[in-house]
């Protein structure tokens, strides 16, 4: 079970605080003086909202009861404003505080960047814990459960451990590493009280154009399945079991339900800070295809215990999936026998033609138990309840929702410890999770090319230039989902660059020079090697969107330049998918896939200087050209096929 050491002593300062005063109370700041911006939005002022009910209210029935008494017990409680709350989950900026309470709010959410004023790991704790405080203020004091995407570590957060986006650790085929990621990423979370994960994504991208290629961990079926359920079990399971109550475990989430990675070029309708292109598009398969390519990977993660789906914003046969009973309902719930709760994407009803009580109404019944709304919550929860009212949406599909909600907040063990466990804080970046970090870095590069054996590196090499956009850019090493939602160029958390790593790694003797440009004219004389590190600057979902994924004419120009004043030269690539760089691969000696690496930066330096091997292969097809894209596109041999991948000898 959880073990919070604060979980006591706050519900007793809750308790007083409401006795005394009727007000609304936060748990006490991390330090002096600091009053957490927990609530951004969580207006803490006397609340005048009214009783839920004037019948009285029986016990909560205790964890000495099956699971499924429990929920009876507690649903047969509830009134219709009781349940609708469950069904809620706003965006933690734009909750009033008096609302989790007095609409009986089930759960809140902070989206990309939605942190604290102060991005800790002890505020996170604190503002999470001041909300689980107000929700616990309710009439049947029902815990909340908060939800974030850690999609690769637990990325809003400063000093959390960043690992490879999930094409990386698709290209290390490594299950036991992804289980103990996922593991990690559980622990980080658990320390700041929030235990809902949206992730894994568990797409089959078939179009890398599609700016959240680098979400899925591979273009194969078999793949995904492996590793996706492997994160699952990681994020959920004790010793081989699933045990969502443990002290460390959190509830996953695969998404987005379903195919998602196979939507069409200009079907979207998208359009935030860009028109999208395939995000969030029509995906344009038969059945036949859509249950062979991209529903498998749901049949393995409900087989290894997901309690949680997240449906996805792409459409199937005319049908946003968020309105597809037959796919939701039917064949998640029916075929796969999936036994949780179906969260909808953000605002993801909204975008069901029709008016919003039609949305609402739509997606309920469909299937969607939870909705994510994220902002105007009360026009959702007064919509839901006139539906209901209205006889449109029956009070059976509102109770299993509400059943299936409460089920998983009594597995987490929400009801008995609610609170985050100051203990687990020293966890949060810790050495012993970078290690994690930085093997997962080593087994996901991917060795294209390796001409004249010019890798591994010998450590004492006498003059090494380096150069280019991601030479020295821990933002640009992670990628999209890190402290904010595209993710940011810069130190945007701690980490170690490839070019701290080179500079450790290599012999005192060697004199290692560094420019962005690659501007090493005047007295640095020539290099023996020049180690540019090119690619992709961060994006995520539809803003990535490409329609030509070309190397830069910038980024090119630099390796250029290194080029002429380097005996051999090795490109490193950063990128959420492959890029096109068939004219100019023949004129470089070596080049390394690096992905979107992460924080632990050491990671590339281990390989490439020769400490361990390269064992890397490419989880996506290498394209020779945009022709040869999507999938099956196209004629001729792609530059790199499917599983390609040089090896190296190492000391491991």
């Amino acid at each position: 079970m959880r073990k919070s050491i604060f979980t006591f002593a706050i519900l007793c300062l809750v308790v007083g605080v409401v006795s005394a005063a009727c007000c609304v109370s936060l748990p006490t700041p991390t330090e002096p003086g600091d009053v957490p911006s927990a609530t951004a939005g969580a207006t803490l002022e006397p609340t005048d909202a009214p009783a839920a009910t004037a019948e009285a209210t029986l016990p909560i029935p205790g964890p000495e009861l099956p699971i499924e008494e429990r929920v009876e017990g507690l649903l047969a409680q509830m009134t219709l404003a009781e349940k609708i709350g469950q069904m809620t989950q706003v965006e933690k900026g734009s909750i009033d505080g008096r609302d989790i309470a007095g609409l009986y709010i089930g759960s809140i959410l902070s989206g990309g960047g939605g942190t604290p004023d102060r991005n800790t790991p002890q505020d996170w704790a604190a503002m999470v814990d001041g909300f689980q405080t107000l929700a616990l203020e309710s009439r049947l004091g029902i815990p909340l459960i908060y939800g974030v995407d850690a999609i690769h570590g637990h990325g809003n957060v400063k000093g959390a451990v960043i690992f490879p986006q999930n094409i990386g650790l698709g290209a290390t085929r490594d299950p036991d590493l992804v289980e103990r990621v996922g593991r990690v990423t559980a622990e980080e979370m658990a320390a700041t009280g929030i235990y809902w994960n949206f992730a894994p994504t568990v797409a089959v991208p078939q179009d890398i154009r599609w700016g959240r290629t680098y979400e899925g961990y591979s273009e194969d079926t078999e793949v995904v399945s492996t590793l996706s359920s492997a994160y699952i079990r990681g994020q959920q399971n004790v010793d081989g079991v699933t045990d969502l109550s443990a002290a460390t475990t959190v509830l996953a989430t695969p998404k987005h339900y379903v195919g998602d990675g196979g939507t069409a070029w200009g079907t979207s309708e998208t359009y935030i800070v860009q028109q999208y292109m395939l995000d969030q598009g029509v995906t344009e398969v038969d059945e036949a295809t859509l249950r062979a390519v991209h529903l498998p990977p749901y049949a393995e993660a409900v087989e290894n215990g997901a309690m949680c789906v997240m449906a996805s914003f792409s459409s199937w046969q005319d049908t946003k999936m968020h309105a597809h009973k037959y796919l939701l309902t039917d064949v998640l719930r029916g075929e796969l026998g999936f036994q949780g709760f179906i969260v909808s994407d953000w605002g993801g009803i909204d975008q069901i033609p029709g008016d919003y009580y039609s949305d609402v109404v739509i997606s309920v019944n469909a299937g969607i138990d939870m909705v994510m709304v994220p902002y105007d919550y009360e026009l959702f929860v007064d919509t839901l309840t006139e539906a209901v009212e209205n006889g449109d949406v029956p009070m059976a599909r509102i109770d299993d929702a509400v059943r299936r909600i409460l089920t998983v907040k009594f597995q987490l063990g929400l009801f008995e410890h609610p609170f985050s466990d100051e203990a687990l804080l020293a966890q949060v970046g810790s050495e012993a999770h970078r290690e994690v970090a930085r093997e997962a870095v080593r087994k996901s590069l991917v060795l294209l090319k390796n001409e004249g054996d010019v890798l591994p590196l010998v450590k004492d090499t006498p003059v090494i230039f380096v150069a280019g956009s991601g030479a020295d850019d821990v933002g640009m090493q992670c990628g999209g989902w890190t402290i904010e939602w595209q993710g940011a160029m810069g130190d945007i958390t701690p980490g170690t660059t490839i070019l701290q790593a080179i500079q450790d790694t290599a012999a005192e003797s060697t004199v290692v020079r560094y420019d962005r440009a690659g501007n090493f004219a005047g007295d640095y004389g020539r290099a023996d090697v020049g180690i540019v590190v090119v690619g992709e600057e961060p994006y995520a979902e539809g803003v990535g969107d490409r329609a030509d994924l070309s190397l830069s004419a910038e980024d090119i120009e630099t390796i250029d330049r290194v080029q002429a004043v380097s005996d051999r030269v090795v490109v490193i690539i950063i990128s959420g998918r492959p890029l096109i760089i068939t004219e100019q691969v023949d004129d470089w000696d070596a080049v390394v896939a690096a992905w979107l690496p992460g924080t632990e930066g050491q990671g590339v330096a281990d390989v490439l200087f020769g400490d361990y091997p390269f064992t890397g292969k490419l989880s996506y097809t290498w394209p020779r050209s945009m022709a040869q894209i999507p999938l099956g596109s196209g004629s001729g041999e792609p530059l790199f096929p499917f599983g390609y991948g040089l090896t190296t000898e190492g000391a491991e």
